[in-house]
């Protein structure tokens, strides 16, 4: 049994983020999905299907740490095993969110395959926690888009036990997953990461 008001406070966080990140287009119409733990067992995460920036109670909906329904006949996001995934490699993780902007999109197809994403010499990476200083390299790996949730979750979750500094992943032509202790700190990381890849695209267009 899950803390109902807790619940309830951590689905207001989820409906407040949906409504920020669809206003700034990094979550349009029922793409992404949104996670925010409830206690150690349990998350509340988006109902598959579900306009982002119109969500609302009947929209979030709790999964054990497994990805299963709780007191619930709705059907969860489909990526839902990511979500917990990192909610397992990551104890003190509060928030995940899962973003499908223009820029992210892009960006994750330029990538070759097997070579990370690396930020180097950027003030906005000191957004991200444990990040003090910019003269550092912050990367994130990128991971082929499919269908098998449930293999994809396995390999991210295999990666971030051995890779736990870092702050965020890319799934090739989909989009960007991080996270944080906190909502606003889930929502910080998307903004800077948002800036970031914007930053290495237009750099991209202006390099000879």
């Amino acid at each position: 049994m899950f803390d109902v008001n807790q619940y309830a406070v951590v689905a207001d966080s989820i409906a407040d983020a949906g409504r920020f990140l669809y206003e700034r287009g990094w979550s349009p119409a029922t793409s992404s999905n949104y996670s925010a733990r409830v206690d150690q067992d349990h998350i509340a995460i988006t109902v598959s299907g579900r306009h982002k920036g119109q969500l609302g109670a009947g929209d979030v909906m709790v999964v054990d740490i497994q990805g299963r329904p709780v007191q619930s006949d709705s059907r969860a996001s489909a990526e839902t095993l990511l979500h917990t995934a990192l909610y397992q490699v990551f104890p003190d993780a509060g928030a995940v969110l899962h973003t499908h902007s223009v820029n992210a999109t892009v960006l994750s197809r330029l990538v070759p395959a097997g070579e990370l994403l690396t930020f180097d010499g950027y003030e906005l990476q000191k957004a991200f926690d444990g990040v003090e200083t910019h003269e550092t390299a912050v990367t994130v790996p990128v991971f082929d888009n499919t269908q098998d949730i449930e293999a994809l979750a396995k390999d991210t979750q295999e990666w971030f036990l051995k890779h736990p500094e870092q702050p965020g992943y890319l799934i090739r032509g989909h989009g960007l997953y991080t996270w944080g202790k906190t909502m606003a700190d889930c929502l910080r990381h998307v903004e800077a990461f948002e800036f970031l890849f914007e930053c290495e695209l237009a750099t991209m267009r202006v390099r000879p």
